[in-house]
């Protein structure tokens, strides 16, 4: 079941100089909140949106009860740049499709604290919490902000995107790419054979061996693997191909010591976090392994690496996918709430 938010609301930032170099006109941080600041304002906790999803899925994990219960947490979902929500390459405007500027981690969080501070008052998270491509985006707020993030969860993500991560991802965009409608992003209407590729080709890294050795697709509906791929493929039609492509754009270039305070020092500046923080990987995970978490685990003051002993791979770390992976993880979240 999901959470109605207690407000969607649009936070105008204008023009925006951006990392790359480029400038985002006119950029809008869409954000829901559930819940509401306590008079301390010390109840905030920050949620940043995964890769292909909006706050409406992670409002999953929220609601009366679970681990972030809106009666006790006041919970900020800040929409990714480039998810189609927040600004966007399929938004109307001049830099729309392909016109659409290079966004980075660093850029969405740097925003994420300027929502906080500016619209919402609020100085301080009790956690910066994320799956996947939010976990990149928490990893980088406790780093960016030691002294406003007292804890930080992330779940099958990382500090920076590796090597074979960039690869993986560099074998899904190729599929779409290779697309003839694609028409380097300035298609008239949506390259479908090129985004069923993409769906079917993402499928095959989102779950482990184990996964569909063992048949748990069963669990999701599916009959078949062949069913499952079909599901993907139907699913990412629907998605611009260029929100996907920007946001994957995003995913490869992040690094939380790419900026001007750590100067790449990846140690430095895992060692500059200084909020409690368990690190969650998934064992099957094809593309966050837990040996990297482990590395970023080592070089952090209070961290501890908390895998998720899971044939789901990837999918076990998101929102409501496997229960008994979920609860777990809301398990870590209590823990650091305290």
């Amino acid at each position: 079941m999901t959470t109605a938010p207690s407000s969607l609301d649009t936070f105008d930032l204008g023009d925006l100089a951006l990392q790359s170099g480029e400038v985002l006109r006119s950029a809008r941080l869409v954000y829901a909140t559930f819940g509401a600041p306590s008079a301390r304002r010390d109840n905030t906790v920050l949620f940043p949106t995964y890769y292909t999803g909006s706050h409406a899925d992670n409002a999953r994990l929220i609601g009366p009860g679970r681990a972030l219960d809106p009666s006790r947490w006041f919970v900020v979902v800040p929409n990714l740049l480039g998810n189609g929500v927040s600004s966007s390459p399929s938004h109307d405007g001049p830099q729309r499709g392909a016109d659409f500027p290079h966004v980075t981690v660093h850029d969405n969080v740097v925003f994420q604290q300027r929502l906080l501070s500016e619209r919402l008052g609020i100085d301080r998270v009790a956690l910066a919490v994320g799956w996947s491509m939010g976990a990149l985006q928490a990893y980088h707020f406790a780093a960016l902000f030691p002294d406003r993030t007292r804890a930080l969860l992330a779940v099958c993500g990382s500090a920076r995107t590796s090597r074979h991560n960039w690869v993986f991802l560099e074998g899904v965009k190729a599929a779409l790419l290779a697309d003839p409608d694609f028409r380097g992003g300035r298609y008239d209407s949506p390259p479908q054979r090129g985004l069923e590729a993409f769906g079917r080709v993402y499928a095959g890294w989102a779950y482990s061996q184990a996964f569909f050795r063992k048949g748990l697709y069963e669990r999701l509906g599916f009959a078949s693997a062949a069913d499952l791929l079909d599901a993907w493929a139907r699913d990412h039609v629907k998605w611009d191909a260029n929100d996907l492509l920007a946001m994957l754009w995003t995913w490869q270039h992040a690094d939380l010591s790419d900026n001007d305070v750590y100067r790449g020092d990846y140690a430095r500046a895992l060692g500059a976090i200084e909020a409690r923080t368990i690190v969650m990987p998934c064992l099957t995970d094809l593309y966050f392994s837990p040996e990297d978490s482990a590395i970023e685990v080592g070089h952090m003051k209070s961290a501890e690496l908390r895998p998720i002993d899971s044939d789901w791979g990837h999918v076990s770390g998101g929102p409501d996918r496997s229960p008994a992976d979920t609860a777990f993880v809301e398990l870590a979240m209590r823990d650091l709430l305290g």
